[in-house]
């Protein structure tokens, strides 16, 4: 028995919707933002995806430089005092960041996954500077 051929799907497309990278059907995360161990329809080991910290600091870039554009053209229309910047600024870009930190983290583990990422290997190649004309 073969085992069955996935084809080459986008990664923004299943990244986005939080779907396996094989096969684009089985969930991706439990929870919020906890990986699976595998996916529950195709079997693939999700042990290669660690995206570590770079869905918050994609998300935050991203919501930054929106949320603060918007920031500017509120205060500069409309020059609300301080509290008001509290009561809605503030809140509106707390929920921005986590509204955007799922689909990133999908995004990055699909392009990991395409991409064959690994944690990197080291090799001794001996001792440094063993054998050089410098004493």
């Amino acid at each position: 028995m073969t085992d069955p051929v996935y084809p080459r799907l986008n990664t923004l497309s299943t990244g986005l919707r939080c779907r396996c990278p094989r096969c684009g059907e089985g969930p991706l995360l439990k929870g919020y933002l906890t990986i699976r161990e595998s996916c529950p329809v195709c079997g693939l080991d999700y042990s290669f995806a660690e995206p570590a910290d770079g869905p918050a600091f994609f998300g935050m870039s991203l919501v930054g430089v929106v949320g603060m554009a918007l920031f500017m053209w509120f205060e500069f229309s409309v020059h609300p005092p301080i509290w008001v910047h509290m009561v809605v600024t503030m809140p509106l870009l707390v929920i921005g960041c986590l509204g955007v930190l799922r689909p990133l983290k999908g995004w990055l583990v699909s392009e990991q996954y395409v991409h064959k990422a690994a944690p990197p290997e080291f090799e001794s190649i001996g001792k440094h500077g063993d054998g050089s004309r410098w004493r």
